[in-house]
């Protein structure tokens, strides 16, 4: 039988641009996103959920999309502009839906929040959701255990510019 553990590279190079920065990162090929954002650049915004792809605390933005990156392996991602919950702030000022999360309470333990934040913000970019029952739809894969989604679906909808 062949000796496999030859052929895996030990690490593999990566680059990526974090939060509008170009980090290069050698990585073993298993790392998932969500473990190179924590682990490998002290982004601890992004949470580990489940770690299964179904809590949706991990999700962060890749090219723009909603993405789980607790089921994201980072060498898949080569190239990539990655934003985070960190990223999202510029020059100071809260994004939008940071500062209606803030203004509707829409939030509990706040465990949740960065990976909701970061799918609204994807939901946004998409231009899908028309009603409060789209966005409830759209956002159905980020779980809140503390119940707040009332206030997530508002916050959503003041970022929307809804009333």
């Amino acid at each position: 039988m062949a000796d496999v553990t030859n052929q895996i590279p030990e690490r593999i190079p990566i680059d990526l641009v974090v939060n509008g920065v170009r980090r290069t990162l050698d990585l073993v090929p298993w790392t998932t996103l969500l473990d190179a954002l924590r682990d490998h650049l002290g982004l601890t915004g992004t949470k580990k959920g489940c770690d299964h792809g179904q809590c949706g605390a991990c999700t962060v933005l890749v090219d723009g999309r909603r993405v789980n990156s607790c089921l994201t392996l980072a060498v898949m991602k080569h190239g990539a502009e990655i934003t985070t919950v960190e990223g999202l702030a510029k020059d100071g000022t809260l994004h939008p839906l940071q500062q209606a999360f803030i203004d509707h309470d829409a939030f509990q333990c706040g465990y949740c929040t960065p990976g909701q934040i970061c799918s609204a913000a994807g939901l946004l970019a998409e231009g899908r959701a028309g009603d409060a029952d789209e966005i409830r739809e759209l956002m159905s894969g980020n779980l809140c255990r503390c119940g707040a989604y009332p206030n997530i679906v508002a916050a959503i909808e003041q970022a929307m510019g809804r009333p």
